[in-house]
C-alpha cells in the first residue's frame, strides 16, 4: 500500500529534479531555485530557497554524507552548498561553459560527475574543487549519469539515446544505443556489481507517453519512473510486474526518488509541486531503519543473519538457517560440510554461493588501517564509524561516541561547542551505506 502524506508547492514554475538524504529532501525548478526541508515534518528550512543561478536549475543531488547539496543550471554551472548553513562552498563551471543537466557523487564522495549540453562530462576532485578528468560523447547532450553501488563504473545518457559506460578513471568502457528517442534518465540498483557486463534485461511497460525519470528503491526491491502521461507507476524489480499507479500530478511527472533509508517516495511534476508518498512495510525481508545487521558479524542475531540472508538473494534459506539456530558467529563457522550434512542443502550452486558470500563477509571485516575518507571518521574518536548518527548540529557522529559525550559535556556540540537544541540523534543511513561501499572497495 502506498499513501500521499504531503504535497509541496513552494516553486513557481516547473520541478526539474528532487533529492534525498538521510534527513532532507531538496527540489530544484526552472524558477533558478533550490528548496530544502526537513523530513521531519518536510517544513522549509530557515536559509530556503537556496538562490545562486541566473538560470533554470536541471539537477539536484546530496553526497553520500549528506554534508554537501550539488546543483547544475543552464548557466554552466555546478554549485555546492553547505546543507547545514545554506552556505556555497564551491561554484564549478564547466569547461566548455555548456549548460549543466546532470551531477552525482561517487558512492565515496571523492568525485563528482558532470553533464552538459555538449555532451561533456567532467569529473571533479572532491577534495580540491578542482577538475580531475575531462571526457565527451559523440552525439547528443548528456542529460543522465548513474555511480555503480561500489563507485568502480558510471554510465552517462544521451538525448541521442547513447548509454556509455565509464571507468573511475574516465576511460570510456563501453556505448550503445539504448534507446531510439533518447535517454531521460538512469539508475543502479542497489544490489553489488561484481565485474562487468551490459546487457539487455527486459522492458517495462505500462505508461502511454515518454517516460522522464526512473529510480531505485534503496533496497532495490522496487522501480518507481514518471511521464508525459502524468503518471507515476511502480514496479517490482525482480518480475517487472506493476505494484502501484500514482496519477495525482496535473502534468508531466519530471523526476522521482526514493529515500536512502525508509520507503519514501517524491515524485515532481511541471505542476510545480512535488508530491511525498509513505509505503507500508509488508515483508520481514526488508531491512527497517534500524535493525540493519551490526559491522561486526560475530554479534549478529539470528534475525540479522536473516536480513543478511535476503540482502543477497537468499531469502529461501532464511527458515533452514532460523530453525538451525545460526546467528553471527554460527554464520562464519558454517563449511561445505555442515552445509550439506546440517543444513541439508543439496544445490551444489546454492552451497557454492552462500560460501562465497561468507568469505566476502569475512574480508568486509577485516580492519583497515589507512586511506580512509574523512567524512567517514568520527570527529570525536577519529575512528571509522560503524553507526553514524546525525546529532542536531548537523554532523555525523559514531552513536555511542555522542552518546557518551553528551552524558558528560551537558548539551554542547563537539564540534561548534554551542549548546545543542536537541538531543534526538538520528541514524545516518545514507553515511552508513557510503562506508560499505567504500569498505567494499578497498577491504582487499
Amino acid at each position: 500500500m502506498v499513501t500521499l502524506i504531503h504535497t509541496l508547492a513552494d516553486h513557481g514554475d516547473d520541478v526539474n529534479c528532487c533529492s534525498f538524504s538521510s534527513s532532507l529532501l531538496a527540489t530544484c525548478s526552472l524558477d533558478k531555485t533550490l528548496r530544502l526541508y526537513s523530513l521531519n515534518g518536510f517544513n522549509e528550512l530557515p536559509y530556503s530557497p537556496l538562490k545562486y543561478h541566473t538560470y533554470a536549475v536541471h539537477c539536484c543531488c546530496f553526497s553520500p554524507s549528506g554534508h554537501i547539496l550539488a546543483s547544475c543550471s543552464t548557466d554552466g554551472t555546478t554549485v555546492l552548498w553547505n546543507t547545514q548553513t545554506g552556505l556555497i562552498l564551491a561554484v564549478l563551471n564547466q569547461p566548455s561553459g555548456s549548460p549543466v543537466r546532470v551531477c552525482r557523487f561517487s558512492p565515496d564522495s571523492t568525485y563528482l560527475v558532470s553533464g552538459a549540453a555538449d555532451g561533456t562530462v567532467v569529473s571533479w576532485n572532491m577534495q580540491t574543487h578542482k577538475l580531475f578528468r575531462c571526457g565527451s560523447v559523440k552525439d547528443g547532450s548528456l542529460v543522465a549519469c548513474a555511480f555503480s553501488p561500489n563507485g568502480s563504473i558510471f554510465v552517462t545518457g544521451s538525448s541521442c539515446g547513447d548509454l556509455t559506460v565509464w571507468d573511475d578513471k574516465m576511460r570510456c568502457l563501453y556505448s550503445e544505443k539504448a534507446h531510439d528517442l533518447g535517454i531521460t534518465c538512469c539508475d543502479f540498483s542497489s544490489q553489488p556489481i561484481s565485474g562487468f557486463e551490459l546487457k539487455y534485461k527486459c522492458t517495462l511497460s505500462g505508461h502511454s507517453a515518454p517516460v522522464l525519470s526512473c529510480a531505485f528503491s534503496y533496497d532495490g526491491q522496487m522501480l518507481v519512473s514518471g511521464s508525459v502521461d502524468k503518471s507515476v507507476i511502480v514496479y517490482e524489480s525482480n518480475t517487472g510486474s506493476i505494484l502501484h499507479t500514482l496519477t495525482q500530478h496535473t502534468r508531466y511527472v519530471t523526476t522521482c526518488a526514493f529515500a536512502p533509508n525508509i520507503l519514501l517516495l517524491a515524485t515532481g511534476s511541471m505542476d510545480k509541486t512535488v508530491n511525498i508518498w509513505q509505503f507500508e512495510l509488508k515483508s520481514h525481508c526488508q531491512v527497517r531503519p534500524g535493525n540493519e545487521p551490526k559491522q561486526f558479524i560475530e554479534d549478529w542475531s539470528e534475525e540479522e543473519v536473516s536480513l543478511w540472508l535476503c540482502a543477497q538473494g537468499l531469502k529461501d534459506l532464511v527458515s533452514i538457517f532460523k530453525m538451525n539456530n545460526i546467528d553471527g558467529k554460527e554464520l562464519l563457522s558454517l563449511t561445505k560440510e555442515s552445509l550439506t550434512d546440517d543444513l541439508k542443502i543439496e544445490s551444489l550452486g546454492l552451497r557454492s554461493k552462500v560460501l562465497r558470500k561468507i568469505e566476502e563477509l569475512k574480508v568486509k571485516a577485516e580492519s583497515l588501517s589507512s586511506g580512509i575518507p574523512d567524512e567517514f571518521l568520527c570527529p570525536i574518536t577519529r575512528e571509522l564509524m560503524q553507526d553514524p548518527v546525525i546529532a542536531s548540529d548537523g554532523y555525523s557522529y559514531e552513536k555511542e561516541a555522542i552518546e557518551n559525550w553528551i552524558s558528560k559535556k551537558k548539551r554542547t556540540s563537539p564540534m561548534t561547542n554551542l549548546v545543542l537544541p536537541s538531543l534526538i540523534l538520528t541514524p545516518n543511513r545514507t553515511l552508513k551505506m557510503a562506508i560499505d561501499r567504500w569498505l567494499e572497495t578497498h577491504q582487499k
